[in-house]
């Protein structure tokens, strides 16, 4: 009994030996992954870096192009296209009119009564675009969105009535890059955020959407061709009229600005009376060598609808942004099994975690993470994270928000440049007002801080006092029908009454 009981304790301790071996051995392979997975982040973090003199490298780079995209067309990564608008809102403009705003994958459609700056009646209606139809034919979305337009029309109550015999009149706000020819009239270059219709490039989009709208009866005239950041600028010039540039951060960003008509020498025209012109940037295709783009925008870049075009908006935008999370995150998952010895099969799936899920768990305030938890499990069906694992996946969108946001802000800068607005000249004490707009600047609260704190950064105290960064709410789709207002065929008629 005695060898039996020896021999037992000596299995026993052979035992615990292996299980102590096999326990460390599981810590061991558990901390090389999460070292390896911290691996991943910081050299993430690291690519992501925007210190202040990059950013500045930046600034100067966008001035660069937007002189070279004045000077002519096809000379810059920036249309620098020309609007028509040289004159914007006083203030003054009246009546009643309709905007139709096609910027994503929602548009808007409004009915617009004006009385002057204090007495504005708004109505709207927001609709959701199928995806099948951003990938489809021409007719069949401009069919869709004018059969739309006509259902909100049927909704006029009596103190929204245009006058008898008149026709309505609508401010298209086109928010994708267009070679506009008048302030009614423009063809469409190529598409972007997601939309895809081939047939449609070249063609002239108000004449698509004026035959639409005679398909479904609707009588009514497009008095204004409008991008939607020139829209905003409209809108923000309408009630403010220190606004000298607008820009849109939201789906997709792009920007717009005041500029002087003798500075743009492919304009062939008269210059304006007005001596001035409204330049859309479509900023959004911006491309410097001193971007810090990283694997995963290559990546992203790459299995894109636009290789090589739209660069700057695929960093800073609401459409990319959860996605550069979740190809980091994937990469954790495959090289590190962040989440297990399997990959979670919905993390494989590109665009799944969109940029307000993202901002969501960057601005989660519990103290276990709850909402990043649910996140997870809600959309990736990734269930068990500990709360060290959630506190990364913060970190990385803390990462990917704040690059964006800083190059945000970099562009602005570029600007201000451009237009001298960068500096506090002692004989002038000038306000500039930047006229924001688009989902992303508007809900994604520390993305904003950190763009509005990354200006004080880059202009220092003193300009900065004259610098003024505010939202202006649907100032695309205001803007829009502000103009269609000053380019009313019943201009003489509106002012007499």
């Amino acid at each position: 009994m005695g060898k039996v009981a020896v021999a037992t304790a000596v299995v026993c301790a052979a035992a615990v030996s292996t299980a102590a071996v096999l326990v460390v051995r599981h810590r061991m392979q558990n901390s090389g992954k999460w070292a390896k997975t911290m691996d991943i982040l910081r050299d993430f973090e690291d690519k992501c870096a925007t210190p202040i003199g990059k950013l500045r490298q930046v600034a100067d780079a966008m001035t660069v192009e937007m002189h070279a995209g004045l000077a002519s067309d096809g000379g810059s990564k920036l249309k620098m296209l020309i609007s028509y608008v040289d004159n914007l809102p006083t203030g003054d403009e009246t009546g009643i009119f309709y905007a139709l705003d096609l910027g994503g994958t929602n548009f808007r459609v409004l009915r617009v009564k004006l009385g002057g700056v204090e007495n504005v009646k708004k109505e709207f209606q927001e609709v959701s675009i199928p995806p099948n139809l951003m990938i489809g034919k021409s007719e069949e979305l401009f069919d869709f969105i004018a059969g739309e337009l006509a259902k909100f029309v049927a909704t006029e109550d009596e103190d929204m009535q245009i006058p008898p015999g008149t026709q309505r009149e609508l401010g298209f706000t086109f928010s994708f890059p267009v070679k506009q020819s008048s302030i009614a009239g423009g063809t469409l270059v190529r598409w972007t955020k997601g939309f895809n219709i081939e047939d449609a490039v070249g063609l002239d989009v108000v004449e698509e959407l004026t035959k639409a709208m005679e398909r479904v009866g609707l009588d009514m005239r497009v008095s204004a061709l409008v991008n939607d950041t020139v829209g905003t600028l409209a809108g923000g010039r309408y009630s403010n009229t220190n606004v000298i540039a607008a820009v849109i951060l939201g789906t997709g960003t792009n920007a717009a600005y005041v500029e002087r008509a003798n500075a743009i020498p492919k304009w062939q025209g008269l210059h304006p009376k007005s001596g001035e012109m409204v330049i859309n940037m479509e900023w959004g295709n911006f491309r410097s060598s001193h971007l810090p783009l990283t694997e995963f925008d290559e990546s992203l870049d790459n299995d894109s609808l636009n290789p090589g075009e739209q660069v700057y908006e695929k960093m800073i935008s609401g459409m990319y942004l959860g996605e550069v999370v979740r190809r980091v995150l994937l990469k954790m998952a495959e090289e590190a099994e962040f989440f297990g010895d399997t990959v979670p099969t919905k993390l494989q799936k590109p665009f799944i975690l969109r940029t307000p899920d993202m901002s969501a768990m960057h601005h989660d305030s519990t103290p276990d993470l709850k909402v990043v938890a649910t996140k997870l499990k809600d959309i990736l069906e990734i269930s068990n994270t500990s709360l060290k694992m959630r506190k990364v996946i913060v970190e990385l969108c803390e990462i990917v928000a704040t690059r964006g946001a800083r190059l945000s802000a970099a562009g602005i800068l570029g600007i201000l440049k451009k237009t001298g607005r960068d500096v506090t000249k002692q004989e002038e004490n000038q306000t500039s007002v930047i006229a924001m707009d688009g989902g992303l600047f508007e809900h994604y609260t520390k993305f904003r801080n950190v763009m509005q704190d990354t200006m004080s950064e880059l202009l220092g105290e003193e300009t900065c006092k004259n610098i003024i960064v505010e939202l202006s709410n649907d100032g695309s789709g205001l803007g829009a029908a502000l103009l269609a207002a000053s380019h009313s065929q019943y201009l003489e008629y509106i002012e007499s009454t």
